[in-house]
């Protein structure tokens, strides 16, 4: 009996620190956890609203340097196509003024052909109708003596 007078004593001593810190605790969790946890809660649903607001920042982000990305392919397609067309009209002009020089060097190297055929034939012309009084001069040194004066 003296153990249990002993244990009723005890809690009769512990029951005033207990209702102390019963209320203590009331008191922290009212005026410092419940703050804290309203805080928390708060900046949690700040940073999740602020993570949505990047994530959806990034997705348009992205959306966008897409465009961006097609545009400038389309354009650098467009670009090119034009550099080709003007690259192909200058061929095409460069292939007809070869055409062109190469036809007038042929008529040039016929002209000279004909001019060279025309001397030649004159000169021949020449030859031909001093060739007697040539002849003739070479056939009277000879029989004169071989000398002249």
């Amino acid at each position: 009996m003296e153990i249990l007078h002993q244990i009723e004593n005890f809690f009769l001593q512990a029951l005033p620190t207990v209702v102390i810190f019963f209320f203590f605790y009331l008191f922290m969790r009212w005026a410092f956890f419940g703050p804290i946890q309203k805080a928390m809660a708060e900046r949690s649903a700040k940073i999740e609203g602020a993570r949505a607001d990047a994530a959806a920042v990034e997705t348009a982000a992205k959306q966008d340097l897409q465009h961006y990305n097609d545009e400038l392919n389309r354009a650098k397609a467009h670009i090119y196509q034009e550099q080709e067309a003007s690259r192909q009209v200058v061929l095409d002009e460069r292939a007809k003024l070869l055409k062109a020089m190469r036809s007038r060097a042929q008529e040039d190297i016929a002209a000279a052909k004909q001019k060279v055929e025309d001397e030649r034939n004159a000169a021949a012309a020449d030859a031909e109708a001093l060739t007697p009084a040539l002849a003739g001069e070479i056939a009277r040194t000879i029989l004169s003596g071989g000398t002249r004066q």
